[in-house]
């Protein structure tokens, strides 16, 4: 029997089962059925998903459970699908935030249930395979999937007057980016042709691992590193390409919001290709993704205080935390990866759960501009008190997941590139300011508004949304060897693949 289990394959299966998902919603005989289906499918995902964590051996070297299969034989394409300690931690918690938002959007959405929770479980799908792909076109069709599942949940389900302009801008934005990626990773697959002097299309590679293992010359590395730089970039967001954060924030529903500023793919990007892919590129311009990082601290934390609307607020502040998770990409040491690892992590739980609660204000209030609250811990305490966790969290106060994480990204910054070091903890400072400052006038004071003076408390549902992301805070801030522990064999290659390549 723990044979036959153990032949399950259980990555392909969190993959499929999704999809399926999608399937059945369309065969639901009513509305209600519909959310059932959706529900039943994103628990059944956080099984398999901790079903795979657990099977996961952290102190083994390279991927585990790969399952292989030929896909475009004539390109040697492959699916391809492993997990490796940078990887195994995104599949649990973004299935609790995909679960999450199900659950939130349960009396929220009442126009084409059938396409709206079809289109969350096709968009889990994909975010799951990002993580799991082994193979960088499999990666690409995963990453150009999200596009579909985002442009309708925003333009067809848009709380903004705008909505339709904001799924255009992102779409535009997605597809611009999505060519350099297509780009870098032929170039990687004609590049090992060339090394193993085979004839194309025999010789090309879209293999990961056979890709890591490649000769790249300076040249072409530079060129490669460039191309997925500037396709990660727009994903993350990076400054000065993040322009349609803000405005997906504002116009889109809350649920995109929460998965766009949650779930950090441009970042999980630059970990596992960009740097691993072009190492020795990636080490000659560390200053040029210090820049960037510097940029977007600054800037996405100013930016931050100059707002008026929570959820502006929060897709600015965000901008100035992923700064920071670049910085410690680029201090190429151990804190480093782990603290940047770390904050991506917890994107998913801090600023998701943020949001999340963001859009409960928001569906009682209808609006979340300062001028329109006020006096919010009055009628909402719940919600008030956890707001108040998340915010301290994402300012890494001791005690929160967000304090371990910032900590060793600050710490690496400061080890290697000190200017810089000491300019994230200025926007580290700014991002207490602005939040405590947000929160005073959102949230305390006397309540003018009799919307607010009235409004119902967080609802049961709400409240196990909001207690377990808290929770996951709590445990990882007092124990974050839960993570580093998981993390720690994954970066000690990822830092031993840039030193066999130091220029």
């Amino acid at each position: 029997m723990p044979d036959m289990i153990e032949s399950i394959p259980i990555l392909s299966l969190a993959i499929l089962a999704l999809l399926a998902g999608g399937l059945l919603i369309v065969l639901a005989p009513d509305h209600r059925t519909v959310r059932w289906v959706a529900l039943t499918v994103a628990v059944l995902e956080l099984v398999l998903t901790v079903i795979i964590l657990v099977r996961f051996d952290a102190q083994l070297q390279g991927f585990q459970m790969v399952e292989k299969a030929n896909w475009i034989p004539t390109l040697n394409i492959q699916y391809q699908v492993g997990v490796d300690g940078i990887s195994i931690l995104f599949l649990p918690l973004t299935a609790v935030l995909f679960l999450a938002v199900i659950i939130a959007s349960w009396n929220m959405v009442r126009v084409m249930p059938r396409l709206y929770f079809g289109l969350l479980l096709l968009l889990e799908a994909a975010v799951m395979g990002i993580y799991l792909a082994l193979d960088t076109m499999m990666f690409f069709l995963f990453w150009e999937m999200t596009l579909i599942s985002f442009y309708f949940l925003i333009s067809l389900w848009g709380i903004g007057p705008q909505r339709r302009f904001a799924a255009a801008k992102y779409t535009l934005y997605m597809l611009i980016g999505g060519v350099p990626l297509l780009f870098a990773f032929i170039l990687l697959a004609i590049n090992h042709a060339d090394q193993t002097g085979m004839a194309i299309p025999a010789g090309l590679s879209f293999d990961y691992a056979t890709l890591l293992a490649t000769e790249l010359p300076s040249g072409t590395g530079m060129v490669v590193f460039l191309l997925l730089l500037a396709g990660f970039a727009v994903k993350t967001p990076l400054f000065p390409l993040h322009t349609w954060l803000p405005v997906v924030s504002m116009e889109g529903p809350i649920a995109a919001a929460t998965l766009m500023v949650g779930l950090k793919l441009g970042a999980y990007g630059l970990i596992r290709y960009a740097i691993p892919l072009a190492p020795e590129a990636a080490q000659q311009l560390h200053w040029l993704l210090v820049a960037l990082a510097v940029a977007g601290i600054l800037y996405g934390a100013l930016a931050a205080m100059a707002q008026t609307n929570l959820r502006r607020m929060l897709a600015y502040s965000s901008i100035s935390h992923v700064g920071l998770v670049v910085l410690g990409i680029a201090s190429f040491n151990i804190q480093g990866i782990q603290g940047a690892v770390f904050q991506t992590l917890n994107f998913i739980i801090i600023s998701g759960g943020a949001f999340l609660l963001t859009g409960f204000l928001y569906q009682r209030t209808g609006s979340t501009d300062f001028i329109s609250l006020g006096g919010v811990a009055r009628s909402m305490p719940l919600l008030t008190a956890f707001y108040f966790l998340f915010g301290i969290a994402g300012m890494g106060i001791p005690g929160t997941s967000g304090f371990p994480a910032e900590f060793l990204l600050l710490f690496s910054a400061l080890k290697t590139h000190t200017g810089a070091g000491l300019a994230a903890l200025v926007g580290v400072v700014i991002g207490a300011v602005y939040f405590l400052r947000i929160y005073r006038r959102a949230f305390l004071g006397a309540a003018t508004s009799r919307v607010i003076v009235e409004a119902a408390d967080l609802r049961k549902h709400e409240l196990l949304i909001a207690a377990a992301l808290a929770l996951l805070i709590l445990i990882a801030g007092f124990y974050p060897a839960i993570v580093l522990d998981v993390t720690r064999v994954a970066s000690e290659d990822w830092i031993a693949n840039l030193a066999t390549a130091s220029p």
